[in-house]
């Protein structure tokens, strides 16, 4: 086990972790010596693989089934993780409700119910809060905890309008910033990552190649973003690093959005 990375010590929670970006975050942070707790809905061999790569990767790390929509559930996931690890020094909020990308297929707004709006609030608002309402009695005492929500830059330049998904991400966004404001003084920092489209994920994988082409091109570093590169972003606002940072929002899609 690596015990001299940035993180040798620290426990993490990253919800979604089982694939994509969340199981690219997980990595990262085990590669640093943490241990990560890996939550996930219902693919028990994803999960386990992501495990396997997070101990080879130097770190510890074991999983957890648990929707993130119920409180329930995600009270019993927390509790297991401090019966485990002790407590909780940085969360990661990753899981949304599932999402295809295509602009081709997309929902325009008259076709989009409140319904829709309210899947995605519940999914991206109602699964960081669920899991920062059991999770901050967990926190190492002493300050110095993280949570990071992952959100998008879509926030930011709607270039394709998912009515409903941008809704709920611009709402998980205001939900960051105002926990930030009520821990601060607790010393638990709050902050967003933003990234743009990513492939290959599953929920990008509709997303037609000339569509990625396009965005390619008018982004000024000439490329997709790939699950590897939102993780490195995550580990900066988790560490001390950026410890006079929060209520910020990261963007990290190669410079298409500039603020």
């Amino acid at each position: 086990m690596n015990t001299s990375g940035k993180f040798a010590g620290k426990v993490v929670l990253v919800t979604g972790a089982s694939r994509g970006i969340g199981a690219a975050i997980a990595r990262a942070f085990a590669a640093e010596g943490a241990t990560v707790a890996i939550n996930h809905l219902s693919n028990d061999a994803a999960a386990a693989e992501v495990v396997a790569q997070c101990q080879s990767a130097g770190g510890d790390a074991w999983a957890l089934k648990a929707d993130v929509g119920a409180e329930s559930e995600v009270q019993g996931m927390v509790a297991a993780v401090v019966r485990e690890a002790g407590a909780i020094d940085v969360v990661v909020n990753n899981a949304f409700r599932p999402y295809a990308f295509d602009p081709q297929q997309r929902r325009h707004f008259a076709q989009t119910s409140f319904a829709d709006y309210r899947t995605q609030f519940d999914g991206a608002v109602g699964g960081a809060f669920h899991v920062c309402r059991a999770v901050l009695p967990h926190l190492r005492p002493g300050g110095g905890a993280s949570i990071v929500n992952i959100v998008s830059d879509l926030v930011e330049r709607p270039v394709v309008p998912y009515h409903d998904y941008t809704t709920a991400k611009s709402a998980l966004v205001g939900f960051s910033r105002n926990l930030a404001a009520e821990l601060g003084p607790q010393g638990v920092r709050v902050n967003c990552v933003a990234p743009g489209l990513v492939y290959p994920t599953q929920a990008s994988g509709a997303t037609r190649e000339d569509f990625r082409e396009s965005i390619a091109a008018v982004t000024p570093l000439r490329r997709i973003a790939r699950p590897e590169d939102v993780a490195g972003p995550v580990l900066f606002l988790a560490s001390d690093w950026s410890r006079f940072m929060t209520g910020q929002v990261l963007f990290v899609d190669g410079g298409l959005v500039m603020r």
